[in-house]
């Protein structure tokens, strides 16, 4: 367990190996949220604006669902467009 003391400003100055172990750097941001009581500091990464729809709750959502049905071995393989034909109108009459 590391210490931290609040200073002049209410800054908080971060002990080095948890800077170090986080691999955090000058400027980091943080989320910093009270649960219980405590006090919990969550580092931010910054990713670009036209990335940001795959961080969305509902996009990280359906890739776990993605993920599961990789594990589960629900896939369908599809080596050229007859695959996909015949998938495609397996799909049509299943919905008839």
């Amino acid at each position: 367990m590391a210490k931290a003391r609040l200073g002049k400003r209410s800054q908080i100055v971060l002990p080095k190996p948890i800077v170090e172990a986080l691999q955090l750097e000058e400027g980091t941001e943080f989320e910093i949220t009270v649960v219980d009581g405590r006090i919990v500091m969550e580092p931010l990464v910054s990713v670009p604006r036209s990335q940001a729809w795959f961080w969305t709750e509902k996009w990280q959502r359906e890739e776990r669902e993605a993920e599961e049905d990789v594990r589960a071995g629900r896939l369908t393989t599809i080596r050229n467009t007859d695959d996909l034909d015949s998938y495609f109108a397996q799909l049509n009459a299943d919905r008839e």
